[in-house]
């Protein structure tokens, strides 16, 4: 393996790795708060990846019961930790529901640290119409809704959660950050 072009070194002192995953109902800022976070990170050089988990099995008709996120994750990490990264951040709705399974992809047994972002109806719904329209727009509230009462019931012990209404992707990304100990 090349040595890589930038070393960070204010990493941990082996070559453990670690896993943020970001997750929540959908216009919830899972994405704007993943972006900050890769601005913060990047501005204070600090090497790491960042992953969109929808696009990893985004495809019609869906993969989903294949396990093809997981195999891509896999495949996309085994690269990224090739070339000398070992932070990864993560986002997908339910992210936080399968972070178990997302850190076995991994398959380098990282540390794992789960943020479920929250928001209230009316600031999410007030997001999701800058997006969607339509009967998109209304089938759209109606999925994101019921993944915030899964999320909620369902999220495991040790999931941080953050409240997003009121606050910036900045704001969360220094949060996330804070969390993970970067």
């Amino acid at each position: 393996m090349a040595a890589p072009e930038h070393e960070d070194h204010r990493g941990p002192a082996d070559d453990a790795s670690h896993l943020v995953v970001i997750g929540g109902r959908s216009g919830v800022g899972k994405t704007s708060t993943a972006l900050a976070l890769h601005a913060l990170l990047r501005a204070d050089d600090v090497r790491h990846a960042v992953v969109e988990g929808d696009f990893l099995d985004l495809a019609w008709p869906p993969p989903w019961e294949h396990g093809l996120d997981l195999r891509n994750l896999a495949a996309v990490w085994a690269n990224y930790r090739e070339l000398g990264y070992r932070r990864l951040v993560y986002t997908n709705t339910v992210s936080v529901l399968a972070a178990e399974a997302l850190a076995a992809a991994m398959g380098d047994s990282p540390a794992v640290t789960a943020v479920l972002l929250t928001g209230s109806d009316d600031v999410v719904d007030a997001r999701l119409a800058t997006r969607e329209t339509g009967e998109e727009l209304r089938a759209h509230r109606a999925r994101s809704a019921a993944a915030a009462r899964r999320l909620d019931a369902a999220a495991p012990a040790g999931t941080h959660r953050l409240a997003t209404d009121g606050e910036t992707p900045e704001q969360l990304a220094v949060r996330v950050r804070a969390l993970a100990g970067w």
